[in-house]
């Protein structure tokens, strides 16, 4: 049957007062007498303890205090169909949360799934609210491990689950993406292994910082591989870098979205989220997974030491085998000049004479050589400074010639032989169309210059 709280009411009005305020024939109660009533009757009707799952949104812990405050909520896909608040006392909230870090190895905190022991209490001033008195940590657990197997088995329906450990490593991975907390312990490692290491090997890599954990942790990471996606052809991998954390923290790495876009990404993506049990779905479909930091920056060391290992190798072979060829050939080359040598001298030895001979016939046939061409060489001498005596005479009359004509065309002397220049303006006048009336010319004679003005102008006729 059905409880009428205002019948509650009515009762509990009945014994504190002996009749309520009648305003216009109508019962009116305080709000103090109002709430006092629900918690009385909620207080009968909910006496016992019971257990509820949710999902607690909101910690909201007071460190002055030691209590919290959880907000409580349940989603039906996405959507929020049921929120109250709740209460946890500090002694139960410091038994809980010690039971949290033996069990999940991390403490409570906000976007978890909980079943939790609870009861209902109101009170007048602060309003309804579940008094948590115990949080079942195996319920997360296996939350956390039912969302794990339903993201594998979608992402093998999908036939994506291996799709970026089939991607091809470079020989040298050397340009890194990095995904990870810019103050996070577990990024400082990974440098200092990687810059410090001991053989001088270099990496290129570059920060793509984002939230590791909590409720924006996915939608963090999924914004930051995109970026990288716009930039890829300047990286090789992309590292996911985490300091370590129990499964709760870990959690965000289960979620089918941010598994899918790192089986799906163009570029092999490498794991190292700090712990050893428990692989998250994003370490199993990733190209590779360390177990921490650390390790990640030892396995991309490991690669150039692959390389470098049988390189250095092959260069102490060549460098061995360059040496023994060339004590080899060192031998040879003096066991050929020795016996080459030999050969010489013995060579010389039995020509000598012939050589000596020889040597005296080219000597006379050089010297009467000599003599030949020496007499030719004098004739041609004779004939060569007659001809130069006739070509130079030639010149000078040439060139006598030519000064004596332009002795001719100088200015001076063509004013001379009675000639005249007129000019207009400065300028020689060769055309008479040019001028007209009123100009004002200036003739030039050999002695003397007359100016004129022009009173007509007449066209020569052409023959």
């Amino acid at each position: 049957m059905a409880y009428n709280i205002f019948e509650e009411l009515n009762d509990l009005m009945s014994i504190e007062c002996s009749m309520p305020e009648q305003v216009h024939h109508k019962s009116v109660f305080s709000l103090t007498e109002v709430t006092r009533s629900i918690q009385k009757t909620l207080l009968e009707r909910y006496s016992s303890t019971f257990w509820v799952k949710a999902e607690m949104n909101k910690l909201n812990d007071y460190a002055h205090s030691g209590h919290c405050y959880p907000e409580l909520v349940e989603k039906v896909n996405g959507k929020t169909v049921a929120q109250i608040k709740s209460v946890m006392w500090r002694d139960d909230y410091q038994r809980i949360n010690r039971n949290f870090l033996t069990v999940l190895k991390e403490p409570l905190k906000d976007g978890i799934k909980i079943l939790f022991e609870a009861k209902i209490t109101f009170d007048p001033l602060y309003g309804l609210s579940l008094l948590i008195l115990d949080i079942d940590p195996s319920f997360t657990l296996g939350d956390l491990e039912r969302e794990k197997q339903e993201t594998l088995q979608q992402l093998k329906e999908e036939g994506i689950f291996d799709r970026n450990k089939q991607l091809p490593l470079p020989i040298l991975p050397q340009r890194i993406a990095i995904i990870s907390v810019e103050s996070s312990k577990g990024y400082a490692d990974f440098l200092r292994v990687i810059e410090g290491n001991a053989w001088g090997y270099k990496f290129f890599h570059m920060l793509f910082p984002s939230l590791l954990q909590g409720d924006k942790a996915v939608d963090s990471i999924i914004t930051q591989l995109r970026r990288i996606r716009t930039v890829i052809r300047h990286f090789d991998a992309v590292a996911i870098i985490r300091g370590g954390g129990g499964d709760i923290g870990l959690s965000c790495f289960n979620h089918y979205d941010l598994a899918k876009e790192i089986a799906l990404f163009p570029i092999p993506v490498l794991t190292g989220i700090g712990h050893a049990t428990n692989e998250k779905v994003a370490e199993m479909i990733s190209h590779s997974n360390a177990i921490t930091p650390t390790k990640l920056a030892e396995f991309l060391l490991q690669h150039f030491h692959q390389f470098s290992v049988p390189v250095q190798q092959a260069e102490r072979k060549v460098l061995e085998m360059g040496r023994r060829i060339m004590i080899d050939e060192q031998n040879r080359f003096q066991s050929l000049v020795k016996w080459f040598r030999s050969l010489t001298e013995n060579s010389l030895s039995t020509h000598r004479n012939e050589i000596e001979s020889l040597s005296r016939s080219m000597l006379q046939q050089v010297q009467f050589r000599f003599r030949n061409e020496q007499g030719e060489l004098m004739q041609m001498k004779e004939k060569l400074k007659v001809q130069s005596h006739l070509v130079f005479k030639s010149e000078i009359l040439e060139l006598n010639h030519l000064e004596k004509n332009i002795e001719h065309m100088n200015p001076v002397n063509v004013l001379k032989r009675g000639y005249s220049i007129t000019y207009l303006n400065g300028k020689a006048v060769t055309d008479a169309q040019a001028l007209k009336s009123g100009d004002q010319l200036q003739t030039v004679l050999y002695q003397g210059q007359i100016n004129s003005v022009v009173e007509a102008v007449q066209k020569t006729k052409e023959p």
